[in-house]
């Protein structure tokens, strides 16, 4: 039983721990994480088309290369 009751201590004070290490985070604001994640959109999109391109020219080139 000892064991139990030394385990929740431990876990009550780790929650304590975090809830007070959040508290000292900042957050950002509403429009701030609207932007942000208008740019991470962003450059997924222009990454995704990038890796599409080079794909579509490594294919073209083996392609040419290699007949079938």
């Amino acid at each position: 039983m000892d064991k139990v009751r030394t385990w929740l201590q431990r876990g009550r004070g780790f929650v304590e721990d975090v809830q007070a290490e959040l508290k000292k985070c900042s957050w950002p604001t509403r429009g701030e994480l609207f932007e942000s994640t208008v740019v991470v959109i962003v450059s997924v999109v222009l990454l995704a088309a990038y890796v599409a391109l080079c794909d579509g020219a490594v294919i073209l080139a083996l392609q040419a290369i290699l007949p079938r």
